[in-house]
């Protein structure tokens, strides 16, 4: 079973956060969107808040854009 989750992403935050607003999730990361660092960092806190492997969490759309939409394997 999957679920689709639409987030926003901030990257260069100062914390690294995940706070829910509604149906859209904002993720802050630390990390620069350079080489897909930012996009390796919303992987990592959005398997640590759904204790999931990180490797069950897909970018489906928004690959480089702040807009994304993820598919998580619950």
């Amino acid at each position: 079973m999957s679920i689709k989750l639409q987030i926003k992403v901030f990257p260069k935050s100062s914390v690294a956060k995940i706070v829910e607003s509604g149906d859209l999730i904002k993720v802050y990361v630390k990390s620069a969107p350079d080489k897909g660092r930012a996009n390796k960092d919303v992987i990592g806190l959005i398997s640590k808040k759904y204790s999931v492997r990180k490797c069950d969490v897909k970018i489906i759309k928004g690959q480089t854009n702040r807009n994304k939409v993820l598919e998580v394997e619950i």
